[in-house]
């Protein structure tokens, strides 16, 4: 098939990534152009030069308006739009069998836009008001939509999914992810260093529960770094950087537990599958699909209680590592992914298709 991936443009679709998104997008074009299909990555002209890149921005938007300034403005919403409007104009006129649509954009959902290209669009986020009703009014037999958790399945219709509605949840490939079978004592947090993603959390139940921690990410926020969690570091507290996959891989196995703190209504949580691959069981707030995705690799415990996250790192370290890679091998590969990914182009694009306008 000859596919259009659209990618958000926050970000460069490359390593190493800022977040699941780019993760996310990077392993989906990686992954379909090995099964033979012909990509085209419809991203940020600094994405990985590796793909067949159509550039939407020359540059992506957090270099020149950075979200946590802009975010909402007219200022970046113009700028987006008039991005995105060209692009979807290009990809219809570009004889493409399916579009899937990772871009959290309002115009790819347009009727008018899925009726001339049959597409699949992923919600990586909960809804939310600036795109919310335009997800609502989208589906169509030419438009399939998913999202990565049952969770957020009931958040984006809570008084049911439409037919054209489905979960498909994240996949990694193990093998850049390797077992490892004897952990270090430690524990391991990963992620966007910003506050919904809890880092300060994990520091004080790792203290608590007598246990060294390394962080591992993208400083996103500067501010909620500088108050929240470089004053907590210390001797058995560190921060080992942002790190490629390989890099990372090597570091997250060693340790012998991997600490998951959403603060928000997180829709998936990719790391925590990443670190299950490598055999660490889970300690984690229940929030989102923190419960559905870790199942019996960890124990969750309530949101923010920092003293029971502290009890849980020691009840998640006892846990056998051959559990939590045994969930991933069954849950959560990168081929079960893909195999739903093509399920899903092929159903859509079986559908009747409009001539692409002008």
């Amino acid at each position: 098939m000859r596919i259009a991936v659209l990618a958000h443009l926050r970000q460069p679709i490359a390593e190493p990534f800022a977040g699941g998104m780019e993760s996310h997008c990077w392993h989906l074009v990686r992954g379909l152009a090995a099964r033979g299909h012909e990509v085209v990555l419809f991203a940020s002209g600094d994405s990985d030069a590796a793909f067949a890149i159509d550039p939407v921005l020359a540059k992506h938007y957090e270099r020149a308006f950075p979200w946590d300034v802009y975010r909402g403005s007219a200022v970046l919403t113009g700028y987006l739009d008039a991005a995105y409007g060209a692009a979807c104009d290009r990809i219809a006129r570009g004889a493409f069998d399916v579009v899937h649509n990772n871009s959290l954009h309002r115009f790819p959902l347009e009727p008018r836009r899925t009726a001339a290209v049959p597409t699949v669009t992923s919600l990586h986020v909960p809804p939310y008001d600036a795109l919310h009703w335009f997800v609502r009014a989208s589906a169509a037999p030419g438009h399939r939509l998913t999202v990565t958790s049952a969770r957020q399945l009931d958040a984006w219709w809570p008084e049911g999914a439409p037919a054209e509605a489905s979960v498909l949840h994240n996949g990694i490939d193990p093998d850049r992810w390797p077992f490892v079978p004897m952990g270090n004592g430690e524990a391991v947090w990963c992620g966007r260093i910003t506050p919904n993603k809890g880092a300060h959390h994990a520091i004080d139940a790792a203290r608590r529960a007598g246990v060294p921690l390394t962080l591992f990410g993208a400083i996103e926020d500067a501010d909620y770094w500088a108050a929240e969690v470089e004053p907590r570091l210390g001797p058995a507290i560190r921060y080992g950087g942002h790190l490629r996959g390989a890099a990372l891989a090597a570091e997250v196995g060693r340790a012998s537990v991997f600490v998951f703190t959403p603060c928000w209504d997180e829709p998936f949580g990719l790391v925590a599958i990443e670190a299950m691959a490598c055999g660490l069981p889970v300690a984690a707030f229940d929030m989102g699909a923190a419960a559905e995705v870790v199942g019996e690799g960890g124990v969750v415990v309530p949101p923010g209680d920092v003293a029971a996250l502290a009890r849980a790192i020691g009840e998640a370290a006892a846990i056998p590592r051959a559990v939590p890679h045994a969930r991933v091998r069954r849950c959560f590969t990168h081929d079960r992914w893909l195999d739903g990914c093509e399920s899903l182009y092929r159903q859509v694009a079986t559908t009747e298709r409009e001539p692409a306008f002008a």
